[in-house]
């Protein structure tokens, strides 16, 4: 049984599409940073949120690097505010590898199930992962 759920759960990834890869990868980063939230006291501010900011970086910079080529076919409007969205993450995620506090994670995690609820056509912050 459990061969059988993993050969559909790698044939679920190779037919998702970009936007349900997306919102899954997001879905993700957020459920990290959620885990090193609930688990803050018992280590959650240590090795485990260091992981959880780094994999959130990773998934901006990537986003980052996507939106800014000349053929993205997103409009320019649009890559501009995920554009910005994107460089205030980045100043979270520094502040909070600086500063760790488990509250300044909130913002973080709402943009990214958010715009994972979007990516989906989904109601606003649902989990579905």
């Amino acid at each position: 049984m459990q061969t059988q759920l993993q050969a559909y759960q790698n044939t679920h990834k190779m037919v998702m599409s970009d936007r349900e890869a997306e919102a899954a990868v997001l879905t993700k980063a957020a459920l990290k940073l959620r885990d090193c939230q609930e688990n803050w006291s018992r280590g959650g501010s240590n090795g485990m949120l260091d992981e959880a900011l780094r994999f959130n970086q990773l998934v901006w910079s990537i986003f980052q690097c996507e939106i800014t080529r000349r053929d993205h076919p997103m409009p320019v409007d649009l890559r501009q505010k995920v554009l910005t969205l994107s460089r205030f993450i980045d100043r979270r995620i520094f502040e909070v590898m600086a500063y760790p506090n488990p509250g300044k994670l909130d913002a973080i995690i709402n943009i990214n199930l958010n715009l994972a609820a979007g990516l989906r056509g989904s109601p606003e912050g649902t989990v579905e992962d």
